[in-house]
Order: structure tokens, then C-alpha cells, then sequence
């Protein structure tokens, strides 16, 4: 990506590599750094957030169905935007695009941390969780173009991962410490100087190609409406039953998904082309990066309440016990793509999804009368399956696409990905509103039972080496 080449250039991909190469190693770091940073800050907001949600409900006030919303309004913005982002990133360039989003994230994120209301901050997350389905596909488009061969472009999507997995598992730490020892408003304002640091990193970054794209504003809106009234559906039809609004929620979700659908199979320059699904490279990655995103956040989300609201340990408390698994995420990720180059995508994907599985399948038994230290050492094989399958996921999904397809691609990947985490914290808060032993119980037979599932897709579909 060269510091030479015109923002207006949509030249061939022998192009844009050319330029990149003028641009030189420190241009190409640059961006890897902006974009790895990005990504943690990102990620770090549902985790972390996650953690403090018992002290926003004491500070503000609300129902557990409230504090849902308060997750869920991130993640359901970041998933249902993320189509559209991607052919934003391809259309402006991956960096102008990036910046675009990292300034908003960080302003958002102010207004998280001043927010006087339960309202107010779930108005907040939606702008924030916005900003961050543009960073998201921005930011591989980053590494996608700074790294033209494919082996270190590997390398740089596996600290692109690293960056997510340290925050989705080190996030419950620092968001308990910061609300322990300050106030959960701490948790957000943490962005901005993350936040800036990653703006400087991406003005010493060259600049990226444009290539054609077409806002798809039909098949926006329906993606919208149909990812939020399922949202709404389950949210609320687990605390307050199928009642009329729910079930009109759902009917709504159906009619839009089907309107949807029917949208991208007749544009001409769709934002979700509909024929990508078609490529097994493409198909696993969206199932499987789902399934391990509702294992995560999922898991997170019902472990950090299980801690603080079951036990009575205090935010820091509770993060302490997610740092054996963050002390070994990181480690995986970076070593996911050598064992990918050793045993091929397929049997690294396989591995990762059944050590997850083992890992949410043995927290099952876990109640308040386990050993802190037991069910600490219990979560990191969750941690670790989720480290060794993403980046062979991700890395499996952009070389199965064109260059010119790599924002849309990783929109693709991450929408499904948050969904998986938007759809599990309503699901599972839903059945935690009963007996919260037994919903937790029946959270992590679901995640178990999800992961085992892609494994065996993944056996099935992808090739061998």
C-alpha cells in the first residue's frame, strides 16, 4: 500500500501490491499496528462491559432485560451494519474508512462513559457498536492490502487476532479492575487513549485503493430490521413470554430476512453477494465463526454474572478468574497459523472447535460450590479452541475471495460473528431470567453442543491438505 498511489486508483491488485511495496515495511507495520489496535478496543467493549453490567445496573437502574439491551444494542449495530461497512472500506479505501470509524468509536465511547441514563448509554452503544462495524472489515483490508504475500499476510492476521482474543479474555480483568477500584465509566473511557494511539499509527500508514462498490440501502435496511426484531423477540419473549408484540417481532424478523434475501438475488452490486456462499471457503468460516463467537461472549456474559451475582465476589474479583485463560490465548493465536501451514485449515479448525467444546461442555458441571481455581482452570480450553480456529478461519475466508472482495468478506465473517454474540446473550439471559443454575447449565450444553456440530462441518466440508 504506497504512499504514492492515488486514493482514487482502482487499479489491479498487481497494482495496489506494487504500491504497497513502495510504501515500505514501516508504512505496512504502521497499518498492521492501527488495525490490531482498533480491533482490541473494539473487542474489549463487550467483554469488559460485560463484567461491569452488575455495577451499571446498581448506578442506573434496570431490569436484567435493561442491561441485555446495554450489550446486545454493540453488538446487533456492529452485525447488521458490517455488510455495508465492507463495501464502505472497498469504496473510500480501507483507510479513510478505518479512520471514519475509529473517530466515531472514540467519541461514542465518551458519551458511554458520561451517560446519565440506562437510555442514554444504550443510545450510546448503538453509535459505538455503528463505529465499530466500520472498523472491523476497514481494518483487515488494512493487512490485506499492506501484506500482498500470502504468508505475511497470515502473520499479520494472526496479531489482528491476537489483538481480539486478548481483549475478549483480558477484557473481564481490566473491566473489573477498573470498576472495582473506579467506576464502570472507567471501562469506556479507557478507549480514547487507545483510541488516539491507533489514529496516530494510521497517519504513518499509506494509503488504500478504492475499488467499485454500490451502497445497498434496501438490502440495509432489511438486514436491520430483521437482526433487531429477532433481537427484540428474544430478549423479551424470555422474560415476558410470547406476547403479542413478541410474536408480531418475530413475524417481523421473518417478512425482512425474506425480503432480504430476495433483494441481494436481484441487485447487480449487492452488499452480500449471495453466489460467495457457495464457496466452502466462505460458508465454514461464516457457520463456525458464529458458533464460536456465542461460546464466547455468550459464555462471558453468563459467567461474569454467575461470578459477581451467584458467588458475591466483587467486578475485579470476577475478572481475576478469566486470567488463566487470557494468559494462554494470545500464545495459540500466534501459533495458529504455523500449525496451518503444517497440517492445513481443516484439521487446525477442527482442533480448535472440539477443544472449545470440551472446554463449555466441562464448565456444565460447574455450580457455587466448585473450587474458584477449578472453574478458572475449566474455562481455558475455551479460550484456546476459540484462538487456534479463528485465524485459520479468517485466514481460510480471505483466500477464498478476491482482493477486491476482502472488505465485503470480512464484513461477512465478523456479522456473522456478532451475531452469534448478540443472539447468545439474549438467548442465555433469557434463560438465566428462570433458575439461574439451570440456565446456565442448559447456556453451555447449547455452546457445546453448537461447537461439536461445526466440527463435524468442518470434517465434512473443508479439504484435507
Amino acid at each position: 500500500m504506497g504512499v504514492q498511489q492515488s486514493e482514487t486508483d482502482t487499479g489491479t491488485e498487481e497494482a495496489a501490491a506494487s504500491g504497497e511495496e513502495s510504501g515500505g515495511t514501516g508504512s505496512a507495520t504502521a497499518a498492521l499496528v492501527a488495525a490490531v489496535l482498533g480491533f482490541f478496543v473494539i473487542t474489549l467493549d463487550v467483554s469488559g462491559v460485560n463484567v461491569a453490567l452488575p455495577a451499571v445496573g446498581r448506578d442506573l437502574g434496570g431490569s436484567l432485560s435493561g442491561l441485555q439491551w446495554v450489550a446486545d444494542s454493540y453488538t446487533l449495530m456492529f452485525a447488521a451494519l458490517m455488510l455495508s461497512a465492507g463495501a464502505l472500506s472497498d469504496a473510500v479505501g480501507a483507510r479513510r474508512a478505518y479512520g471514519w470509524g475509529l473517530g466515531l468509536f472514540v467519541l461514542a465511547s465518551l458519551a458511554c462513559g458520561a451517560a446519565p441514563t440506562l437510555g442514554a448509554l444504550t443510545a450510546a452503544r448503538v453509535v459505538q457498536g455503528s463505529a465499530a462495524a466500520v472498523m472491523v472489515p476497514a481494518s483487515l483490508a488494512l493487512i490485506r492490502q499492506a501484506f500482498p504475500d500470502p504468508q505475511a499476510r497470515a502473520r499479520g492476521i494472526a496479531l489482528w487476532t491476537v489483538g481480539g482474543a486478548v481483549a475478549i479474555a483480558a477484557g473481564p480483568v481490566l473491566g473489573g479492575l477498573l470498576t472495582t477500584e473506579w467506576n464502570w465509566r472507567a471501562v469506556f473511557f479507557l478507549n480514547v487513549p487507545a483510541g488516539l494511539a491507533s489514529v496516530l499509527m494510521l497517519t504513518r500508514a499509506g494509503r488504500s485503493p478504492r475499488h467499485p462498490a454500490v451502497f445497498d440501502l434496501p438490502g440495509q435496511l432489511t438486514a436491520v430490521l430483521a437482526l433487531a426484531s429477532l433481537t427484540f423477540a428474544v430478549i423479551e419473549g424470555g422474560h415476558d413470554g410470547f406476547t403479542g408484540t413478541v410474536l408480531v417481532s418475530i413475524g417481523l424478523a421473518v417478512v425482512a430476512g425474506s425480503c432480504f434475501v430476495a433483494v441481494e438475488a436481484r441487485r447487480r452490486m449487492p452488499m452480500l453477494p449471495l453466489e460467495l456462499f457457495r464457496l466452502r471457503g466462505v460458508s465454514v468460516p461464516v457457520v463456525a465463526g458464529f458458533a464460536l463467537n456465542a461460546a464466547f461472549y455468550g459464555g462471558v456474559f453468563v459467567l461474569s454474572l454467575f461470578f459477581q451475582e451467584q458467588r458475591g465476589q466483587s467486578a475485579f474479583s470476577a475478572g481475576l478468574m478469566f486470567v488463566p485463560m487470557a494468559a494462554v490465548t494470545a500464545n495459540f493465536n500466534y501459533l495458529s497459523p504455523r500449525l496451518v501451514a503444517r497440517y492445513g485449515p481443516r484439521a487446525v479448525v477442527v482442533a480448535g472447535l472440539l477443544t472449545g467444546a470440551s472446554g463449555s461442555g466441562s464448565l456444565i458441571a460447574v455450580d457455587t460450590g466448585t473450587p474458584p481455581w477449578v472453574t478458572a482452570l475449566l474455562m481455558i480450553p475455551l479460550g484456546i479452541g476459540g484462538s487456534l480456529a479463528m485465524p485459520a478461519l479468517t485466514s481460510l475466508m480471505l483466500d477464498s475471495v478476491a482482493a477486491e472482495r476482502a472488505g465485503t468478506a470480512a464484513a461477512l465473517l465478523n456479522t456473522s460473528r456478532q451475531m452469534g454474540g448478540a443472539l447468545s446473550i439474549a438467548v442465555f439471559g433469557a434463560l438465566l431470567a428462570g433458575n439461574f443454575a439451570t440456565g446456565m447449565r442448559e447456556s453451555l450444553l447449547i455452546t457445546t453442543c453448537l461447537l461439536l456440530a461445526n466440527a463435524l462441518g468442518a470434517t465434512a466440508l473443508l479439504p484435507r491438505k
